[in-house]
């Protein structure tokens, strides 16, 4: 009878073995043997014990043998045991942390921490980076101006507290005049300057409802502009590092590695990954068919959420290979997550 995977992690020599052969087959490449396992998982039984306890592996699904007469490598169900109950992690080192801290400084602006984050993540640990960008509608609102373009168009230009400038143009139903635009960008600027956007929007719709004489033409003027220019923006994702997966031996199939680079392009099932990690708290990791994205399949992503005050603003994260050194790619999510959080929230 075969065994099944919890009674394999419940046995200390085939977790031994199983951790063993993973660290080895992520070092090398290459499908592990018994011989190699004898002389370095420090077990003192027989290569032909370790090859029954082998085949236990591969008959629950742990291991496969990709030639007869060739050793072993792990399944994604392999890899998957090895991350939750045998990898051993240690904090990232100190000196890592700092230059996480140099090169995320507090005050730098979000969308500057973002690209560097990306880029980051993906020299620390020569993978993919991925960092999803904040809603702005998580940013308190600082200031509004209005242009106005041609009669059915205005450009409103959002300042947030963060320092960051959108520009958005806005469809109208009719045109306004300069004093017009200028008479519900002072009103705006006054009453709702450090509240969130989806705020405003309530408050805006509340206070139109509630609005009497002289003041419903000033607010109606300013909701028909600013429920367009205050409307929740796409959400975005930088990516950075992909041509780092050019060279692996688990992408060589050229169809693989198109299909992959056209999920980086087009971003929408990565997004809605991210944005699935976001409600759950603490590290992810992903292993092949786990992420539902058919390119991704014998890749991992390792995620971390990110954020201040409490509040999650995106998530990061690394796509590579199944077979990464998660003990690296861990620490290195984990950390850069935190500095991150630090750095849009400095006065914490």
């Amino acid at each position: 009878m075969s065994r099944r995977p919890a009674d394999i992690a419940s046995d200390p020599r085939a977790r031994q073995l199983l951790r063993t052969l993973v660290s080895r087959h992520i070092r090398d490449g290459e499908p592990v043997g018994s011989q190699t396992l004898a002389k370095h998982a420090g077990l003192d039984v027989s290569p032909a014990t370790i090859r029954n306890i082998l085949s236990s592996m591969e008959d629950a699904g742990l291991l496969a043998a990709p030639h007869s007469s060739a050793g072993r490598v792990p399944t994604a169900q392999g890899y998957r045991l090895f991350v939750d109950s045998l990898l051993q992690l240690r904090p990232l080192p100190e000196g890592e942390v700092a230059r996480l801290r140099n090169e995320l400084p507090a005050g730098a602006g979000t969308q500057a921490l973002l690209g560097s984050t990306s880029e980051l993540l993906s020299a620390m640990t020569h993978f993919v980076g991925m960092v999803s960008v904040p809603k702005r509608e998580s940013f308190a609102f600082r200031q509004i101006e209005f242009v106005a373009l041609d009669p059915q168009r205005v450009l409103a230009i959002l300042v947030f507290a963060d320092g960051e400038v959108q520009n958005r143009v806005v469809q109208v139903r009719r045109a306004f005049d300069p004093s017009e635009l200028e008479q519900a960008a002072n009103y705006l600027n006054t009453h709702f300057a450090g509240q969130p956007l989806a705020q405003i929007r309530a408050r805006l719709l509340h206070e139109l409802r509630d609005a009497r004489s002289e003041m419903e033409r000033l607010l109606t003027s300013s909701l028909d502009i600013a429920e367009q220019a205050f409307a929740p923006s796409r959400e975005d994702m930088l990516v950075a590092g992909q041509t780092r997966l050019m060279g692996l031996q688990e992408l060589g199939d050229l169809d693989r590695l198109r299909a992959l680079f056209e999920a980086f392009a087009e971003k929408r099932e990565l997004l809605q990954l991210l944005e699935r990690t976001a409600r759950a708290p603490g590290m992810r990791v992903f292993i092949g068919e786990e992420t539902g994205i058919a390119p991704l399949e014998g890749m991992s992503l390792v995620t971390a959420p990110y954020g201040r005050d409490g509040q999650v603003l995106g998530v990061l994260g690394v796509i590579g290979p199944s077979r990464m050194a998660y003990e690296r790619v861990i620490p290195v999510v984990e950390a850069t997550a935190a500095v991150l959080g630090a750095a849009l929230n400095p006065e914490a």
